[in-house]
């Protein structure tokens, strides 16, 4: 784990000297999986996600047979653009509706990230053996910390690094398809409509990052 980090990391050092510095892209629609990895080797999260880049809302469920007992089991409504999201127990039909105090997730390139140039994974001289990545690079706002995101071409984001004063994680993003499968996902479940805003305890920083820290 500590290996690959640091060879992603290095890479994208070595990336920076031919940074020409562009805006950051926004991604497309998005279905698919994501794994959420800590330094420990620990899998926190897996499961998967629907990703509406327009209206900037994502739906993560986690896989509750993934035979990893650090895996949480988590089924989260993020609303980003209103600073809400939504903890849902579908099992038991119940909701907690909480403020976002950090809007930051893996499958968005922050406005204001810098770019670390393009480097190559895999031997571009072989088609189909090569994959262009650009690296992104920033601070993490709301908490100490830095992050590392690649993404592809067509600004598919695939992996981001996550280091905070505490620890460190892998996001990974996997059999993605450009298209939003299920809309109803992104639709707040009846039996959590009318639910006020849960009070947050002081102290508590509420994102979609942080369910994993």
């Amino acid at each position: 784990m500590y290996a690959a980090i640091s060879l992603f990391v290095l890479a994208c050092l070595t990336a920076a000297s031919h940074a020409d510095h562009h805006h950051p892209c926004h991604a497309p629609n998005m279905t698919g999986c994501m794994t959420v990895i800590n330094r420990k080797g620990e899998v926190r999260g897996y499961g998967s996600f629907t990703y509406d880049s327009m209206a900037n809302k994502l739906r993560f469920r986690s896989n509750e047979s993934h035979p990893a007992n650090t895996s949480l089991g988590l089924d989260l409504l993020m609303f980003f653009n209103e600073g809400i999201f939504y903890e849902i127990d579908s099992k038991n039909q119940s909701c907690e509706k909480k403020a976002l105090h950090c809007t930051m997730h893996p499958l968005d390139i922050p406005n204001d990230a810098k770019s670390y140039g393009i480097i190559n994974s895999g031997n571009p001289s072989i088609e189909g053996e090569g994959l262009k990545l650009n690296i992104w690079a920033g601070s993490m706002r709301g908490v100490k910390g830095h992050y590392v995101m690649s993404a592809t071409m067509g600004c598919l984001p695939l992996s981001s690094l996550y280091f905070t004063e505490s620890t460190s994680f892998i996001i990974s993003n996997m059999d993605v398809e450009l298209e939003i499968k299920d809309p109803d996902l992104l639709v707040v479940p009846s039996y959590c409509q009318g639910l006020p805003v849960e009070e947050t305890p002081e102290g508590t920083v509420h994102s979609f990052l942080n369910e994993f820290m």
